[in-house]
């Protein structure tokens, strides 16, 4: 049975688009989820782990007003870093996760507040998620959610893939 990540994969290559990633709180995960499926390299560019706020400011291109105001735990700050990703990697889409997965609060958020941001041709969009479990349950699951995100974004009934050449 396909996973939703080899299935993503395959309709990125049908579309001939390409994706990046601006992480977070996943640490990586997102990328190491995309790169696991055999053949990703023709749709995967590369990402960003911008686990530092400088690095969403200064490589990401993060507002640095988006993060006094609004924090980097934030759908801004999510909208910013995918955006930022896209616009790096030269990609059709990219995906940013953020949030708080523990074990403290951050920015006065509770552990379990995320977002993940989805940029694509037709604009940007964030998801919000309220997750729960430990740090690793929440990791996990904010990259099953921006896969699906993406999967949807990209599935038949989804928007239509444009690509900025790469790949």
């Amino acid at each position: 049975m396909e996973s939703p990540a080899e299935a993503l994969v395959r309709m990125l290559r049908a579309a001939s688009a390409s994706v990046a990633t601006a992480e977070s709180l996943t640490g990586g995960l997102l990328a190491a989820r995309l790169t696991a499926v055999p053949g990703s390299s023709v749709v995967y560019a590369g990402g960003v782990v911008s686990y530092q706020t400088h690095i969403k400011v200064e490589v990401l291109g993060v507002p640095q007003d988006v993060v006094d105001t609004y924090g980097v735990v934030s759908a801004e700050c999510a909208r910013a870093m995918a955006d930022g990703a896209r616009r790096l990697l030269g990609t059709a889409y990219a995906l940013s996760t953020t949030g708080v997965a523990g074990p403290d609060r951050q920015e006065d958020k509770p552990v379990g507040t995320v977002y993940v941001g989805l940029a694509g041709p037709r604009g940007t969009r964030v998801v919000a998620l309220d997750l729960a479990g430990d740090r690793l349950q929440i990791q996990v699951a904010t990259v099953d959610a921006a896969v699906a995100a993406l999967l949807d974004a990209v599935s038949p009934a989804g928007q239509p893939a444009e690509d900025s050449g790469l790949g």
